[in-house]
């Protein structure tokens, strides 16, 4: 079965991101395909390069990025969202006229369009939300 899956929650305020970090390995561990991740709402935060949790606290970024190297899972996130909260990347930062930025691959800035084609892509789009 092709999963897919759409995380709305802050990394370290909300349990969201890591129940869906989570569920991810458990899916992948079952022989099942994970399509992609969609972050959106405050789950863009997930993506932000400038996040230092505690040594002994796990790194959701460096987890999701893991997924992606591991089992080659796209990681979108959404612009509007992204842009709206200061998560932003290299080529918008340039575009707006910011100095810095906090987004670099493997996660991507991308449109809602992106969100729909994983939801076709997917036998099943599973939301984690606050």
């Amino acid at each position: 079965m092709d999963y897919g899956l759409l995380v709305m929650g802050a990394p370290y305020s909300q349990p969201a991101p890591h129940s869906a970090l989570r569920f991810a390995h458990a899916v992948l561990a079952r022989g099942h395909r994970l399509v992609g991740v969609f972050f959106y709402h405050d789950g863009v935060h997930n993506a932000s390069m400038l996040m230092t949790p505690p040594q002994d606290e796990l790194n959701l970024r460096d987890a999701w990025k893991a997924l992606h190297k591991e089992h080659d899972v796209a990681l979108d996130v959404c612009i509007a969202a992204a842009l709206r909260r200061g998560v932003i990347s290299q080529s918008e930062a340039s575009r707006h006229g910011h100095d810095a930025f906090n987004l670099e691959a493997p996660f991507e800035l991308t449109g809602l369009g992106q969100l729909l084609t994983l939801q076709q892509r997917c036998d099943r789009l599973i939301t984690f939300a606050s």
